[in-house]
């Protein structure tokens, strides 16, 4: 049976060539997603500021939520947003917490429910405290951070204290520019986003530990050929791989984003863009960041003749 996808030749694109523009491009994407972020902040979801979600479907047909906004409003309860979810008929009503404890938001659930009317279903209520959305935040603070060094760590052991460095500064870039874009959008951050964010440092890191491997290999096999040139070839050799790997992920995401609903829409943009720049990082951020940190060359030598082949001469 033949392959459905036959890479004929590896190709040779100096990416070595474009690292003071990665760089640079690199150097503005995080400085901008620290300003946004500093400036507009993030827009968080009950998760973290608290608050109570009501899920409901328009049992006549499709919800008016000019309507339904107009009624809410009226009752007085502080902040209400409104969204579809998923589909027409299916909205999402987000209250601001209320003065009080517990028994406070449930008044304020059924204040709700009996302006709405019984054209409306129930389906889910969720009530989130103060205390634990700030919780909530710490935790997740803590878990990106111990993530980012987790994996320098995981790297610096497998191969040498370089390939960590590298592999710290792309992830780290990985987190700040999602984060930036979701300052910029002011799409809701909640857990499910957090979770996308811890996803993209494991799919990054993935992708650069594929690279890094080669690196090592042609490093061995090639111990005079210069720098630059090495990790090119290196890159070049993977990149089919890359874009394999890329094309299936993005796809998969992609049928999220258009068809898992709303729930699912902050997690999916986090995926999409995690998958593009973590491929970016890789290439233009990990992989460079060797030719100024250069781990030791050891193991065998090729030969001259070998290093000739490959360079492509005679």
């Amino acid at each position: 049976m033949r392959p459905l996808i036959t890479i004929h030749r590896i190709p040779n694109i100096n990416f070595m060539g474009m690292r003071q523009i990665g760089f640079v491009l690199s150097g503005l994407m995080t400085l901008a997603s620290i300003v946004l972020f500093l400036t507009h902040g993030l827009n968080y979801g009950i998760d973290f500021t608290g608050g109570t979600l009501i899920e409901v479907r328009d049992t006549t047909g499709a919800a008016d939520l000019a309507k339904m906004r107009s009624d809410l409003d009226s009752l007085g309860l502080g902040g209400v947003s409104l969204q579809n979810f998923g589909s027409s008929v299916d909205v999402l009503i987000r209250l601001q917490r209320q003065p009080g404890g517990d028994k406070d938001q449930e008044a304020a659930v059924q204040k709700v429910k009996d302006k709405l009317g019984k054209t409306f279903d129930y389906r889910r209520t969720e009530v989130v405290g103060p205390t634990v959305g700030a919780e909530l935040i710490k935790a997740g603070v803590e878990a990106t951070i111990l993530a980012l060094f987790a994996i320098a760590f995981y790297v610096w052991f497998r191969f040498e204290w370089p390939f960590g460095v590298g592999a710290m500064l792309s992830t780290l870039h990985d987190t700040i520019t999602t984060i930036g874009l979701f300052s910029l959008l002011q799409i809701e951050f909640n857990l499910t986003t957090l979770a996308a964010i811890l996803t993209i440092a494991g799919y990054s890191i993935n992708d650069t530990v594929v690279i890094y491997d080669r690196v090592r290999e042609t490093m061995r096999r090639y111990k005079s050929m210069e720098f630059a040139e090495l990790i090119n070839k290196s890159l070049n050799e993977t990149l089919s791989r890359t874009i394999l790997t890329v094309t299936t992920t993005a796809l998969a995401v992609l049928s999220l984003l258009l068809f898992g609903g709303e729930v699912l829409r902050g997690f999916s943009i986090a995926m999409l863009w995690g998958i593009l720049i973590g491929t970016y990082s890789s290439l233009f951020i990990a992989a460079p960041v060797l030719y100024y940190i250069r781990p030791k060359r050891s193991g065998t030598q090729s030969g001259d003749a070998g290093e000739a082949a490959a360079r492509g001469k005679p």
